[in-house]
């Protein structure tokens, strides 16, 4: 172990603030261009671009691209020092959240840009990125970063920005030919143009909306967390899985009411494809609830208005759309497997291996007979063979009595 030396640097965001600990003595050139970035006010209302949950949190883009950025020696050198060669040794890991490391352009060199860790162990940015310090106070930033709703891109929908940088202690001198400002720069326009939400702007989506919407958009939240639990679960194929349009529920039906009454009261709407009354399956008695599929959506819905407490064998039946998802899929009872529908369109989904259990089923099935089937043939070849012995005990004796008689 070594003893490290650390500088501490306070800085102020949209979401918080919090202070770094650089490693000076481990990291000097990185460190010293950390510093100077900083005293030049380079960091103010640097945006932080790109946040992956769990893993990172990148800022330091003037261009908040992802590819932009310079080193402090760009300013003391000119272009052709835009970058500086990584610090390797010693070699300091990604061990805890809140470690400050610098990005690595691809060939070992470093710029402006840098990312805080909002996880432990990322074994495998070690070596690749430079660690040059740690987060030591405000540590509720990373959780507020690691929370923040990103796009596809892991851009941020609301901007989280730096709005101030203040060394607290600098051990580097000041180099010549750098101007550093006495106060931090005004804001520029690109805070109002970033074409996100605003920095200061207050995401209510519930504010000046009435009562009734607010409790459908609940509803709605509360509906989509719950398909995400289903789907972790295995009860759904995927959260955003919808039932078919085309299916009705009906319930409270009296034990007596048969598929063939639905289908002759139900198909005045229209062309139906299935109805089916749901039954025990060891007693075979209707559970008093069924499912009828119509060809087309419309005269689903048509029924559904029309046939809702409509009075069928002395009840009153309850019609509402069905909720199951089962006739998307084919269940195979016996492998657990499951393949898609076909759609309206003819086209399948999962052709290949539907077709494969469909032919390895019928395969089984024509080689695999029944035992009651078996002792059939095989009482059937017995009376065959008995019959074929008499015909030929017949032949035989009738054929010894011609003989007998030209004798």
């Amino acid at each position: 172990l070594f003893y490290r030396v650390t500088m501490s640097v306070l800085i102020e965001t949209t979401i918080g603030d919090f202070v770094v600990d650089l490693y000076i003595k481990e990291r000097p050139k990185t460190s010293m261009n950390f510093l100077k970035l900083c005293k030049l006010k380079y960091y103010n209302f640097s945006l932080f671009h790109t946040i992956q949950q769990n893993f990172i949190a990148q800022a330091g883009d003037p261009t908040e691209t992802g590819r932009g950025g310079e080193s402090i020696f760009c300013q003391m050198y000119g272009d052709q020092a835009r970058f500086f060669e990584m610090e390797a040794v010693p070699l300091l890991n990604h061990t805890k959240r809140g470690c400050l490391s610098m990005v690595n352009n691809g060939d070992n060199m470093h710029g402006s840009q840098f990312f805080l860790t909002l996880d432990e162990d990322l074994k495998y940015l070690n070596g690749v990125h430079t660690v040059f310090g740690e987060i030591t106070e405000g540590f509720d930033i990373l959780e507020k970063l690691n929370d923040a709703i990103c796009d596809k891109d892991n851009h941020p929908f609301q901007d989280i920005r730096i709005m101030h940088t203040i060394v607290l202690d600098d051990p580097f001198p000041d180099p010549d030919g750098v101007d550093f400002p006495s106060r931090s720069p005004s804001p520029d326009e690109r805070l109002l143009e970033s074409g996100r939400i605003g920095v200061d702007e207050e995401v209510d989506e519930m504010k000046n909306k009435p009562e009734e919407e607010i409790a459908e958009l609940i509803a709605a939240k509360e509906a989509r967390t719950q398909a995400h639990i289903l789907e972790m679960v295995g009860d759904l194929h995927y959260a955003e899985e919808k039932p078919p349009d085309n299916v009705l529920f009906v319930c409270k039906l009296n034990a007596v009411t048969t598929e063939d009454d639905l289908e002759v009261i139900f198909g005045r709407f229209g062309p139906i494809l299935s109805c089916e009354v749901i039954r025990d399956r060891k007693t075979g008695d209707s559970l008093q609830y069924a499912f009828i599929e119509f060809a087309d959506a419309k005269h689903c819905e048509n029924a559904y208005f029309k046939m809702d407490n409509v009075l069928i064998d002395d009840r009153r039946i309850h019609v509402d759309f069905s909720q199951s998802v089962a006739k998307n899929f084919k269940w195979n009872r016996k492998s657990g497997n499951t393949c898609l529908k076909e759609n309206n369109d003819g086209e399948k989904n999962n052709k290949k291996s539907s077709s494969i259990s469909t032919s390895s089923k019928s395969t089984r099935h024509s080689s695999k007979k029944h035992p009651r089937d078996r002792s059939h043939d095989y009482r059937k070849s017995k009376r065959e063979k008995r019959r074929s012995r008499s015909r030929s005990k017949s032949r035989h004796s009738k054929s010894h009595h011609s003989h007998s008689k030209r004798r």
